[in-house]
């Protein structure tokens, strides 16, 4: 696989978001192995164009990178090979977070970063099965060592089951008439490949559907690989498990790819930046000041010229927060 090929999305504004913390001096930073200096986070690892950017950029930094996909781990090891100790990869789904740095004797760390949804990689990859653009088995998981795959969701979860997934995860407005045909035809027949899900939905779908938003297999494939790997229930956890890791002064940057993450991002951070005290107190005690301060504001987008060069970006939106208070008990 050609690291090349890779374009990190808006490398450079989370860069940019990350540098206040990570450049600040090491006073009162804590111990890494290969010395003192900030602790940087990349919870989505992927092909690893984020964290060779990070160790580039930070040369005091030291990076813990997770990623559930053992080949993408593999192949960004190979990357992040020449510096050396400064880099530790993790086998872990980013919601596992607060165990790493447990085990790592890490207890805050400086920046974060999360790149969600699905990588280049697994896209790229024609035997994964994220892509409708290409015959494959429909699979979608990830850490292909665990749980079940897509086609296993399709042949097997009752039709109320899909028709929500269809509608939720994917915002699929013929979720029931795309269901149908799949209840229809794996009766006939299980599904394997992904080229007749895809064929069934183009022939599922009234002609009006078809001419509007790309690919009409697009939003059911969307839902089936946040189902098949649990993607919001996981950021649910991971999102507030991260803010937790930061130190104050730390800073936390996300990038989003469909608007419910966006939404459990917002959410979070927007919880987080909210004085919660009582309405009248003339002096608002210490418990209820803000955590958290915006750095974003709302989401931010990817410039034209981004997504010219990299039409992967298009749907990204970047959020950004930073750590100003501990919590008080």
């Amino acid at each position: 696989m050609s690291h090349t090929r890779h374009v990190p999305v808006m490398l450079q504004r989370c860069l940019d978001l990350l540098a206040p913390a990570l450049e600040s001096s090491e006073e009162g930073l804590p111990q890494g192995d290969g010395g003192s200096g900030p602790v940087v986070v990349d919870c989505t690892l992927g092909l690893g164009g984020h964290s060779e950017a990070l160790l580039t950029r930070f040369p005091r930094a030291r990076l813990i990178a997770l990623d559930r996909d053992k080949e993408a781990l593999r192949l960004s090891g190979e990357r992040l090979a020449p510096f050396g100790e400064r880099a530790t990869l993790v086998h872990a789904v980013y919601d596992e977070l607060p165990d790493v740095l447990g085990r790592l004797g890490v207890p805050r760390v400086q920046g974060i970063l999360f790149d969600l949804g699905v990588s280049s990689m697994q896209l790229d990859e024609a035997d994964r099965g994220f892509a409708y653009a290409q015959d494959a088995p429909l699979d979608m998981r990830m850490d292909q060592t665990t749980g079940i795959g897509a086609a296993e969701v399709l042949n097997t979860y009752p039709p109320g089951d899909l028709v929500r997934i269809l509608r939720m995860y994917g915002e699929e407005k013929q979720a029931k008439r795309i269901v149908s045909a799949v209840v229809r035809e794996r009766a006939r027949e299980p599904f394997t490949n992904s080229a007749r899900l895809v064929e069934l939905i183009r022939d599922a779908l009234p002609q009006a559907a078809k001419r509007t938003g790309g690919n009409p297999a697009k939003r059911t494939f969307q839902a089936l690989r946040i189902e098949v790997n649990g993607e919001l229930s996981v950021l649910e956890r991971a999102i507030p498990a991260a803010v937790g890791a930061l130190s104050v002064g730390g800073r936390i940057a996300v990038l989003s790819y469909h608007s419910l993450e966006d939404r459990l991002v917002k959410q979070v951070f927007a919880a987080g930046a909210a004085n919660t005290a009582p309405a009248g107190l003339p002096v608002v005690p210490e418990q209820y000041q803000p955590r958290l301060k915006l750095l974003t504001r709302g989401a931010e987008l990817p410039t034209e010229e981004e997504v010219a060069e990299n039409r992967r970006a298009a749907p990204a939106r970047l959020r950004g927060a930073q750590r100003i208070r501990e919590d008080v008990r």
